[in-house]
């Protein structure tokens, strides 16, 4: 039989469950500020809910105290991030919490926007309980590319792979291939609605002349840019990617010294051309031999406002990413068929991970198929860290 103490945390933790469950709620539409959910708990029980719904409107604490009304005083107020304290769009929440007559915060996370940070703090000298670390862990996965974004140098890259059961990605090379189907690809369009940008190699470009864009319901406040690595500046105009450069932007990240006329001819089309260096040596080579720089690349993203990429290909890119570590999550779509030895390996080249390198933080079915979301523990570390 379980103690009192025992009841009371399992409370607490099914409570801020229910707060992250909430903040889910905003993806696509809050970036580049944070997903927050909030509950406010009486001695009756649930009396008011939110979440952040987007970038500007009323933050996730105000939306649970407004549904609370004049229950909201005495209360234990749950949620995910640490209520700001600052000036901006919108109210400090800190300051609406006490005016709410509070009596307890219950909090996952700090909040590592030192701009927005502080909240607890004021909390606790205006007398509000507080308490910090409930589901600390699964806060933190929820929120990771907001806090990468915040505390790191670098973009936050998530990669996005449809495979067959044999860990292959297309029939072959130089064929485009449906390996998942329409629930697995509804999944996609709402993954890319979180991101910043949507990242391929001029092979995918080529070979499956993609549109990139997120078109799911609700559509993202702001459409991810798509971003094509091409050392040699060679992507065609007539793609799909350029024609429709009008419904999101399209990004060209080549390397330094690139043909100048190509560099012309796809901004005249529309496409803003990024240089960055090209690396001095690589297992795989690019036509001319070349091949791009990837920590250069992504500096150049994240100085160019680029602060979360979804990578959707090819094998190439996706394998030199992972071999050089600058993967933070994975997103693997697997469909119940075999492709056989003439399929393209998801992961060529990429030596074997040490142990427990990657840990599972999510599994489903998507009709036919199944999603396994894997977290970069170390990337995880450093964010605990922060």
């Amino acid at each position: 039989m379980k103690d009192s103490e025992t009841i009371a945390r399992d409370a607490d933790e099914r409570f801020m469950r229910r707060a992250i469950e909430l903040a889910e709620r905003g993806w696509g539409q809050v970036a580049p500020n944070p997903l927050v959910g909030a509950v406010v708990v009486s001695d009756s029980g649930v009396v008011g809910e939110g979440f952040h719904a987007r970038h500007g409107d009323e933050h996730a604490e105000v939306a649970a105290l407004r549904a609370a009304g004049p229950r909201a005083a005495g209360s234990t107020l749950y949620v995910n991030l640490e209520p700001c304290a600052h000036e901006g769009k919108t109210p400090p929440c800190d300051r609406i919490i006490r005016e709410a007559g509070v009596r307890e915060v219950i909090v996952a996370c700090r909040d590592p926007n030192r701009e927005a940070s502080g909240g607890l703090a004021r909390l606790e000298a205006s007398g509000v309980a507080v308490r910090l670390g409930m589901a600390a862990e699964a806060a933190r996965r929820l929120n990771a590319p907001f806090f990468w974004r915040v505390t790191q140098e670098l973009p936050y890259v998530a990669l996005k792979l449809a495979m067959s059961l044999d860990g292959r990605i297309a029939a072959g090379a130089g064929v485009r291939s449906a390996v998942t189907g329409e629930s697995a690809w509804r999944e996609v369009h709402r993954l890319r609605a979180g991101f910043d940008a949507v990242l391929i190699g001029r092979g995918t470009a080529v070979v499956d002349d993609p549109m990139l864009t997120a078109r799911g319901a609700p559509a993202p406040r702001v459409p991810p840019v798509r971003v094509v690595l091409d050392s040699e500046l060679r992507l065609s105009t007539s793609s799909r990617l350029v024609r429709s450069v009008d419904e999101a932007p399209v990004w060209a990240v080549g390397a330094a010294g690139a043909d100048p006329g190509r560099r012309a001819r796809l901004e005249d089309a529309g496409v803003n051309v990024l240089e960055v260096r090209a690396a001095d040596s690589a297992p795989e080579r690019a036509e001319s031999g070349r091949r791009i720089d990837l920590p250069s690349a992504l500096r150049a993203l994240n100085g160019a406002g680029v602060g979360t990429i979804l990578v959707e290909g090819g094998a190439r890119v996706a394998s030199a990413l992972l071999r050089e570590g600058l993967v933070q999550r994975l997103y693997l779509l697997v469909a119940p068929s075999f492709l056989g030895d003439g399929g393209v390996p998801a992961f060529a080249g990429v030596p074997p991970s040490e142990e427990g390198a990657w840990e599972v933080s999510d599994h489903r079915g998507l009709g036919r198929d199944t999603l396994i979301v894997l977290e970069n523990r170390a990337a995880l570390a450093r964010l605990a860290e922060g």
